[in-house]
């Protein structure tokens, strides 16, 4: 393990998150509230000059073109870490303890969307801002972004691309990682741009429609309205936020792929958008009968409110138009399994991802096959192409540390909260970077009243879930920390 140059590459980082906090500093000008930006000020400076003291050990270019695997998952991991750290700056300055500051962060940059936050008055219009752009540029991944500005790590850039957003298979839409990493940023942009001019078409204002934009697109939840999406109390603006959400949780190379060959053909030739869009529909429309059946909803509004709550909760997005906390069980039980499935991979949703379920039913069959025909020859295919074993194995161990360190944060919260749904949803949402929970913790409610050693496990967890696990387990091997 060469720490110079993980040093190195946290050093650059740090630099570009604090020109980050620029961001804000303007928005607070814009929006006439210069109080503001102090807080701001003072992250941004701590961040840029923290790069400095990272810098002390210095690596070369060549050095860097040659990172290792290893390496490439610790810098990963200790990236999301500091810039996590980073972004709960300025909520000191707002009244958040340090403990409250750092969760309210993690869940922003991880696009979690659970909060901290009572009282919604008591905050200005730049820290609402300043949440949903944490949870933007955390939902397409800040080392995707490094990537893609920084010409330094363009050749190191591959092996951390695929540290921060681990899938099944490398794809990627163009030859150069660094291109590549460029046209997700660019489609990202293009959606959150389109969104904004949709939803001040249906008569949002200027920054209702930009928060709201940032936050969908990036599948985060966070909003400047303590009821969110439902404060609005328009039809027209849930179908819309509810279209982007779907946008956002579908492939993003796949979505490159389908503009620049101006066919919808590899979208629908995709087996994993094919059963994202089946399980949306299956789901949404079990929980419709079961609203109208079970709770006594008229079937418009169970079915807008059945695909809305799905569609947010499978892509991860944690926004909603109903308190599902008064639904019957049936409904809740519905709405809780898809809090473990996720969007598609290379989306910028959270979760287990369509993907590896996918896998994971083929190897499953394939299993069962050879039970009955042991001498016969099962290869996996996904589109056509035959998958190596070794992928699926890793599938099924993700799976396993998924569903293990879910049972763990469960087990532990159940100890401090004393309640069995809070410590299983909250875990649950926590991992999968969901958003709500079910009890006391639901769409309308705020994290704040648990306990302190609660708050610091959802935070592990929702990191975890952010990474994906692989750079958490890979840091339990000692080998890794040999220099």
């Amino acid at each position: 393990m060469r720490y110079n140059l993980i040093f190195n590459i946290l050093s650059m980082l740090l630099k570009q998150v604090g020109f980050m906090f620029l961001i804000p500093i303007v928005a607070a000008l814009l929006l006439h509230e210069t109080k503001e930006i102090i807080p701001f000020l003072i992250a941004g400076i701590v961040s840029y000059f923290s790069g400095f003291v990272f810098s002390i050990n210095n690596a070369d270019k060549k050095d860097i073109d040659n990172i290792k695997k290893t390496e490439s998952l610790t810098t990963v991991l200790f990236a999301w870490i500091l810039f996590s750290l980073m972004c709960s700056i300025p909520y000191l300055f707002y009244g958040f303890n340090f403990t409250n500051a750092c969760f309210e962060s993690v869940s922003g940059v991880t696009t979690t969307g659970g909060t901290i936050i009572q009282n919604f008055t008591l905050y200005p219009k730049t820290l609402f801002f300043y949440r949903s752009l944490t949870q933007w540029i955390g939902g397409m991944g800040i080392v995707v972004l490094f990537i893609a500005v920084l010409p330094k790590i363009a050749v190191a850039g591959r092996q951390m691309f695929y540290a921060e957003a681990p899938a099944p298979t490398e794809d990627k839409a163009t030859p150069r990682i660094r291109y590549t990493a460029s046209w997700l940023w660019g489609l990202y942009l293009t959606f959150t741009v389109l969104e904004i001019i949709a939803l001040k078409f249906l008569g949002l204002d200027f920054y209702n429609s930009i928060v709201t934009s940032l936050s969908t697109v990036a599948t985060g939840g966070f909003s400047p309205l303590a009821g969110g999406i439902v404060d609005y109390n328009n039809i027209k603006i849930s179908i819309c936020v509810l279209i982007f959400m779907y946008i956002a949780g579908i492939n993003y190379i796949l979505i490159y792929r389908t503009i620049k060959n101006k066919s919808f053909t590899s979208l629908f030739k995709s087996e994993e958008f094919k059963v994202y869009s089946l399980l949306i529909m299956l789901l949404s429309l079990c929980l419709t009968v079961s609203l109208c059946i079970n709770s006594n909803y008229e079937f418009k509004t169970a079915l807008l409110n059945s695909f809305f709550e799905i569609v947010t909760t499978m892509t991860t997005t944690g926004f909603a138009i109903d308190n599902y906390i008064n639904w019957d069980t049936a409904s809740k039980t519905i709405l809780f399994l898809a809090f473990f499935t996720g969007g598609c991979a290379m989306s910028t949703s959270g979760g287990i991802k369509i993907i590896r379920w996918i896998f994971i039913f083929k190897y499953l069959k394939r299993e069962l096959n050879k039970i009955i025909h042991p001498k016969g020859v099962y290869p996996i295919k996904l589109e056509n192409s035959v998958i190596n074993i070794d992928i699926i194995t890793q599938m099924v161990a993700f799976i396993a540390f998924y569903f293990a360190i879910f049972a763990l944060g469960a087990f532990l919260i159940a100890i401090l909260e004393k309640n069995a749904i809070v410590a299983i949803s909250t875990s649950a949402t926590a991992i999968g970077n969901v958003g709500p929970a079910f009890d006391s913790i639901g769409p309308m409610d705020s994290f704040f009243g648990l306990h302190t050693l609660t708050k610091w496990i959802l935070i592990f967890l929702m990191l975890v879930g952010r990474l994906e696990i692989i750079p958490f387990i890979a840091i339990l091997n000692k080998d890794l920390w040999k220099s």
